[in-house]
């Protein structure tokens, strides 16, 4: 086929599976290109002028997979169905009541419906154990709960062939960290949850120093006065404005419980860290949004009903001569993809149906979006550049600090254009740390402009999105195996195995035939921990939100290396930390050669909701 842009079998059932707009028998995407065209013609409606000129920038942006919106919009842009072009959404606050409950559970239910991955808090609920004195029972605590969402989430097949993805988190001073921490030791259980620990500075001080940790839950208003004062400290609580008296349940040292983190991990792979308080602190919209919860990925820190709008630059279309000694990226390529991306992502806002109302409320009061990279390693290869090394760094942090300024200064544009974001105070708003750290035009910019969205980056994980665009290396990712058998989900339920090459691998052996590669190819398995680390560590700085990255580590490493990997992540000032390590819970990520991919959903490199 001539001008095919699909250069692996495996892109082409992607397209066709996930984003190819057919109705029945009746296909409305031929080809790739159609869907380009639905996708910018939809996003170009919302424009107030030169409607056709902003549909071909769209359109040529997202041409030979430079653009990748997230997988929401690619599947839904301009079908007309009843479906959210958001990827995923934090829910809101559990009520700590059977009718709170039971109306997150159907909030959960009717977003998973309709496309979206959700993140909940299970920190708002009882521990087990506690008296529910209106019912005189017991209460089971939040695991339990949990067991009911991720019921849910097996039921439910959002659209097609993807598979449901949540995120649950609990304070690490909530009485049933415990539990949770060990909820999924067993390979069958809440296999549809990822599992994250709020971390708070408190805890790490206590870690560092090994000082006791009370685990606490906040008292019943009705029996304020009731308690001995001892037994009670204040604490800032999921779903509360202020400081509330808590009740100290027990005591135990914070090293063991950190321990029990790091255990759980290495022998399952969960639960990850969220460093909750550095997300608060470094949050643009810290003056009226307290987080508690990301979506399934951990990219986007979100508050109660928030979503997540978003895109990657797909980095290997920028490399010029890969391969060779001239080889250079085109920055100003970059950055002119960058521009539109924004207006792009902006519009996807206006152009989205929500399935709550809440949702459009916090979506258009914010209009936060998450733009980042994707094809990162693939690119470092094309360059000749080693992932591990200190210059693939330098380029890594120089590309991140170029897409997030082009896209503030493209959003003080369309404030000026189409106004600011709602919910922006302008004295608040430049306080923020992250925007103080901006360079200073950017300042002055938002001082006199406005700013039209209150977010803008973020670093997905872009497992399926990656893949459509021929397998280009994920996010940040370094390559997992460079060649492997990979089973993919079909429309009727049905799996499918393909043999999948890398991006770049696949080039070098196109232009080089059977010459061995340089010794820039490396995988993820041959890189240490704080090599993981130090790449996510020279990104940070320039995303306003977060990043998703897993820190893989090989079956047989020790456990004494392994268990400082979290403590490291929060030492160079990340905002939360996974990883992966093969083990007979989860399996491995990837088999290679005829060996099919056996990890549970939660556990694969297809991690986000796309």
């Amino acid at each position: 086929m001539p001008n095919d842009p699909f250069a692996a079998s495996i892109s082409r059932h992607i397209w066709g599976t996930k984003y190819r707009f057919r109705e029945g028998d009746a296909i409305h995407d031929r080809t790739i290109e159609d869907s380009w065209r639905r996708i910018a013609t939809a996003l170009a409606a919302v424009e107030q002028n030169d409607r056709a000129s902003w549909e071909q920038r769209f359109y040529e942006t997202l041409s030979d997979f430079k653009f990748l919106p997230g997988g929401r919009i690619q599947a839904g842009a301009g079908t007309h169905r009843r479906v959210t072009l958001f990827n995923c959404f934090v829910m809101g606050t559990i009520e700590d009541s059977m009718d709170g409950i039971f109306d997150g559970l159907k909030e959960g239910a009717l977003t998973m419906q309709q496309g979206g991955g959700i993140g909940y808090d299970f920190s708002t609920l009882r521990p087990r154990g506690m008296p529910a004195r209106s019912v005189g029972s017991m209460a089971s605590g939040p695991v339990s709960f949990m067991r009911i969402w991720d019921s849910m989430c097996a039921t439910l097949l959002s659209t097609g062939a993807r598979r449901g993805a949540m995120m649950a988190t609990l304070r690490c001073d909530h009485p049933d960290i415990e539990q949770f921490i060990e909820a999924k030791q067993d390979g069958h259980a809440l296999r549809h949850f990822n599992l994250s620990v709020l971390v708070t500075d408190d805890f790490m001080q206590a870690v560092h120093h090994d000082r006791e940790w009370a685990l606490v839950f906040p008292i019943d208003p009705a029996d304020h006065g009731k308690n001995n004062e001892s037994d009670l400290i204040m604490r800032r609580w999921c779903g509360r404005q202020q400081a509330v008296p808590c009740r100290v349940v027990r005591r135990l040292r914070a090293g063991a419980l950190w321990d029990k983190i790091m255990r759980a991990t290495y022998d399952y792979a969960e639960p990850g860290v969220i460093f909750i308080d550095r997300v608060n602190q470094w949050n643009n919209l810290w003056y009226r949004e307290t987080i508690n919860a990301t979506n399934p990925c951990g990219e986007l820190p979100l508050p109660p009903y928030g979503a997540c709008d978003l895109g990657s630059i797909n980095l290997t279309r920028f490399v010029d001569r890969p391969f060779t000694a001239q080889a250079r990226l085109d920055f100003a390529g970059i950055e002119a993809t960058t521009r539109i991306a924004v207006r792009m992502m902006d519009n996807v806002i206006d152009a989205s149906q929500f399935p709550l109302a809440q949702q459009a409320t916090q979506a258009h009061g914010t209009r936060r979006t998450g733009l980042g990279f994707t094809g990162l390693a693939d690119t470092l290869m094309m360059l000749g550049w080693h992932y591990g090394e200190a210059q693939a760094r330098d380029l890594a942090s120089k590309i991140m600090r170029s897409i997030c300024h082009t896209a503030y200064r493209t959003s003080i544009d369309l404030a000026r254009e189409k106004g600011r974001f709602p919910f922006f105070d302008k004295d608040k708003y430049l306080q923020s740390r992250f925007v103080r750290e901006l360079p200073p035009d950017i300042q002055e910019g938002i001082a006199r402009d406005g700013v039209r969205n209150s977010h803008l980056t973020a670093i997905a994980p872009t497992g399926t999105i990656s893949l459509l665009a021929n397998n280009v290396s994920s996010g940040l990712e370094p390559v997992y195996d460079f060649q492997f058998t990979r089973r993919v989900l079909e429309l009727d339920g049905s799996f499918t195995e393909y043999h999948v090459v890398d991006f770049a691998y696949r080039l070098w052996h196109d232009l080089h035939g059977d010459l061995p590669p340089p010794r820039s190819f490396v995988t993820a398995g041959k890189l240490s921990p704080e090599a993981h680390l130090a790449m996510q560590a020279a990104l940070q700085p320039y995303v306003d939100s977060s990043i998703s990255k897993t820190i893989n580590v090989p079956e047989n490493y020790d456990f004494s290396g392994f268990k400082d990997i979290y403590r490291m992540a929060y030492d160079q000032g990340l905002k939360g930390c996974t990883t992966f390590r093969p083990n007979p819970v989860t399996g491995q990520i990837l088999k290679s050669g005829e060996e099919a991919e056996l990890a549970p959903h939660c556990c694969s490199v297809e991690r986000e909701a796309d």
